[in-house]
């Protein structure tokens, strides 16, 4: 999820679901240890629960990374072995450490050492050519022995050469079945299911197998459908916000964020905000129209977050022009 999932992002999605878990796009070790942490650590109070997810290979530099995001107050800390971008590769991390068992649970163990809180891993099923159940079931079984009890399995295999990272989220099959069979192996371990998935309905069929299901892609373009998460999974049947509501709460958000790092126009700029909440009206008469608006140049540079209220404006006109032309006095 990088450059998806970031605070303004997750501040956003929390307006939808109280209780789903957020994780941060990934924050590699070098990014931490000599770059602005503040930039890449800062998060907002009330995105928790929140767990941070690490790009890395070396143990020491991950440890020391660890125990920053407890430091900084974050639930989990993720150890991405799943992301199959070349630059990625070319830091020795992600995917291709899948090859590595051993110095993926030396991580592990060092990052556990490190931090109290928990240590997890996100991971393919495979790498190449090489993806059978039983590469995946042995390379989880050497983690887990260095500590691990959470393994969030994105269930594709990953192909290091000939895909670009979107191919490699849609092309290779999905095999669910491995993770179902891997739960079944390790019935102490926590095994949360990735890759996919679209509907509530699905989450709910695939939990008869595993502990918890991630989402990704439809949780960003398509983020309302996260509205029955609370109830629906967590049992909190408090009323959720409207899309309209959720609208409002983000305006003074943003107001306080671009007073804070807006700079004059040299740092946070309104677009890095509003573009998260491009698919918010998805499967509505007038979404186009409200995307269209927040997506308005001109508009975006006035800098000012009421475009929010714009945006749902025209869309109103627009929702009610469709309904008022299925009626037979419609006007001209």
């Amino acid at each position: 999820m990088l450059e998806w999932s970031d605070r303004h992002c997750r501040q956003f999605h929390r307006h939808i679901t109280r209780h789903t878990w957020l994780y941060t796009e990934m924050v590699t070790t070098g990014s931490l240890l000599h770059g602005d942490v503040q930039r890449h650590l800062e998060f907002n109070p009330d995105e928790h629960p929140v767990a941070l997810q690490l790009g890395g290979s070396e143990p020491a530099d991950l440890a020391q990374c660890a125990k920053m995001g407890q430091e900084w107050g974050y639930d989990e800390i993720n150890l991405n072995c799943g992301c199959p971008s070349e630059r990625v590769q070319k830091g020795a991390f992600g995917a291709c450490l899948m090859a590595e068992p051993q110095l993926v649970a030396d991580c592990v163990k060092a990052m556990r050492d490190a931090a109290s809180i928990d240590v997890t891993v996100k991971h393919r099923i495979g790498i190449n050519d090489v993806d059978s159940y039983e590469f995946m079931r042995d390379f989880v079984g050497t983690v887990a022995d260095a500590g691990c009890n959470i393994f969030i399995v994105h269930a594709r295999t990953a192909i290091l050469k000939g895909l670009s990272p979107r191919e490699n989220r849609e092309i290779p099959p999905l095999k669910y079945e491995y993770a179902y069979r891997l739960k079944q192996e390790f019935p102490e371990l926590e095994i949360i299911l990735n890759g996919g998935i679209k509907t509530a309905d699905e989450m709910e069929l695939h939990l008869q197998h595993v502990d918890g299901v991630m989402i990704g892609r439809e949780a960003y373009h398509n983020p309302y459908f996260m509205a029955d998460f609370d109830a629906r999974f967590y049992g909190d049947h408090a009323r959720v916000n409207t899309r309209e509501e959720i609208l409002e709460l983000m305006i003074p958000y943003i107001h306080r964020q671009l007073e804070l790092y807006g700079n004059n126009g040299k740092g946070l700029r309104l677009n890095s905000v509003i573009r998260h909440m491009l698919g918010l009206m998805m499967g509505l008469v007038g979404a186009r129209a409200f995307r269209q608006t927040l997506s308005d140049s001109k508009l975006l540079a006035a800098g000012k977050p009421e475009i929010l209220l714009d945006a749902l404006a025209r869309m109103k006109t627009v929702s009610a022009f469709d309904r008022s032309a299925d009626k037979p006095d419609a006007p001209v």
